[in-house]
């Protein structure tokens, strides 16, 4: 029963994130918003991987942590140089 008072206590948490990234003054404020919501998703899956005692979800948990991880370093690098690609620097 307590773990089904976090999950909800987290999903309350995500719409807060919601909002600050629909809100965010600048852009760097919502892509820390978005990144946040990537965290809290992990936290989702993982608790409820465990309410359900699937531990598979804990796997999906991983490979989204990776996928967050790697899409934030991209998303600062595009905005950073403006492409993905490998340019070179003149």
């Amino acid at each position: 029963m307590m773990l089904a008072a976090v999950l909800a206590a987290v999903l309350v948490a995500m719409a807060l994130m919601v909002a600050r990234a629909l809100r965010g003054p600048t852009t760097f404020d919502r892509l820390l918003a978005a990144n946040s919501i990537g965290n809290g998703a992990i936290l989702v899956l993982a608790l409820f991987g465990f309410l359900t005692e699937r531990p598979e979800f804990l796997d999906l948990g991983l490979t989204y942590a990776l996928l967050n991880f790697v899409g934030t370093f991209a998303v600062l690098k595009f905005f950073r140089q403006g492409s993905l690609g490998a340019e070179a620097e003149e």
